[in-house]
């Protein structure tokens, strides 16, 4: 293992050339990983705005529509245990063009679904698909960095993934001006093909060939029971999981809440929406640059958890009509901070639970990944509960889960006394 803070591998592992052209190298791998991991929001959120739509033009119920967010996010949960055992044995590279080139296919497909039955099918695959940048990317992360340098460079990627949600329901609301929700399904194929072509010519290999798992699926199954008995890797996993499970509540209730509760417009949720979204990258950027280094990683991701909680306290309180009428601009404010906090725990969780699995970066980082949308679709069904006549459901939800991930961090990671030795 390369000392803290150090590129693991050489600087022709990264670029195949002289020292000058892997700094080059290394600003396109940052910016195709940030691509990679900006795929997810994209597909995830460019939909959005077009969910009230897709309702009335497929006449299938708000509930069956929802299927198709949570189709897609289980579908990116169960591939990631696929992709991330054969990227430790094949390398990163392979396994993710074919998941790219799948993920194309099945989001053209999307395009052309004649029922909500279809549409939810090819969500999913293009889930199972997408999954492979998502889980490779963070290997790739771990292959490169360590310690304090790892958690600045996720802070980095949320820097740029994090445009994805600020522009994706905005460029979903002008689609859907000048076509239907089909045409923000043939965007994201567009979008998927050139990011396949960018990391054919950019992404080379950071997994050197005696660093790979020569093992199976056995071996892999071994690998991820290894992690899983580690307890304050699974603390960090459950903790991340939950509060992702909190945001997607919010990714997944927010168009019937803005548009159909307060009568918002298309245009008006994407903009909001992109707020919250700043709101998140703004922190994210304070914790990379401002506090990572000076704080520990385990205080920043325990101060992010409770602002969470906080914020979802205060949304249950206001949608239950505590408060009185507070209107969207209310509950705009509240879920902005909510937003605004997982800037804090999302890269810190992701940094402190790889640090720990220094030989087994893609097994660790499809646990990571799995649990989180895995927790996030068993969860999304529930902010629809009770119908589409109000927002009480997703508050609970949000609030429930942030509950649970600071009862993990706390009870499992215990941060005031554990030791952050490798768990392999």
């Amino acid at each position: 293992m390369a000392e803290r803070g150090r590129v693991t591998t050489t600087e022709e592992d990264i670029s195949g050339s002289s020292l000058p052209a892997a700094r080059r190298a290394g600003l396109l791998v940052t910016l195709v990983l940030g691509g990679l991991t900006a795929l997810p929001p994209l597909s995830m959120d460019m939909y959005l705005p077009a969910l009230p739509q897709v309702t009335d033009m497929l006449r299938a119920p708000a509930a069956t529509v929802q299927l198709t967010l949570t189709a897609c996010l289980a579908g990116m949960a169960l591939g990631q245990l696929v992709v991330g055992p054969m990227s430790d044995k094949w390398g990163r590279r392979r396994p993710l063009l074919v998941g790219m080139l799948v993920y194309v296919a099945a989001t053209a497909v999307c395009a052309f679904a004649p029922g909500v039955e279809l549409l939810v099918a090819f969500r999913l695959l293009q889930g199972l698909a997408g999954a492979a940048g998502i889980v490779i990317a963070r290997a790739v992360v771990r292959d490169l960095y360590d310690g304090v340098e790892m958690a600045r460079f996720f802070s980095t990627l949320m820097l740029i993934s994090g445009v994805a949600p600020i522009v994706a329901p905005l460029i979903g609301g002008q689609i859907l001006r000048i076509t239907d929700w089909r045409g923000v399904f043939h965007a994201l194929a567009v979008v998927g093909l050139l990011l396949t072509l960018v990391v054919w010519r950019y992404l080379h290999e950071t997994l050197p060939p005696e660093r790979r798992h020569s093992g199976g699926v056995g071996q892999a199954l071994r690998t991820m029971r290894g992690l899983l008995a580690d307890r304050v890797f699974t603390g960090y996993m459950l903790a991340g999981g939950l509060a992702f499970a909190a945001l997607f509540a919010y990714i997944t209730a927010s168009p019937f809440v803005v548009q159909d509760l307060y009568g918002a417009s298309p245009q008006t949720f994407g903009l909001l929406f992109g707020l919250n979204s700043i709101g998140l990258v703004a922190v994210g950027q304070i914790n990379g640059k401002l506090l990572v280094g000076r704080v520990s990683l385990d205080k920043a991701l325990g101060l992010g958890l409770t602002v969470i909680t906080l914020a979802a306290g205060a949304l249950v309180l206001m949608t239950a009509g505590v408060f009185g009428e507070v209107g969207l601009a209310g509950i705009a404010a509240g879920l902005f901070v909510l937003m605004s906090a997982m800037g804090l725990a999302m890269p810190n969780t992701n940094a402190l639970a790889l640090m720990r699995t220094p030989h087994a970066a893609g097994s660790a980082s499809a646990l990571l990944g799995t649990s989180s949308f895995l927790i996030g679709a068993l969860v999304s069904p529930l902010v629809g509960i009770a119908g589409e006549a109000t927002a009480v459901p997703m508050a609970v939800v949000q609030l429930s889960c942030a509950v649970a991930a600071l009862g993990c961090f706390l009870l499992l990671c215990r941060p005031w006394r554990t030791a952050k030795a490798p768990a392999l």
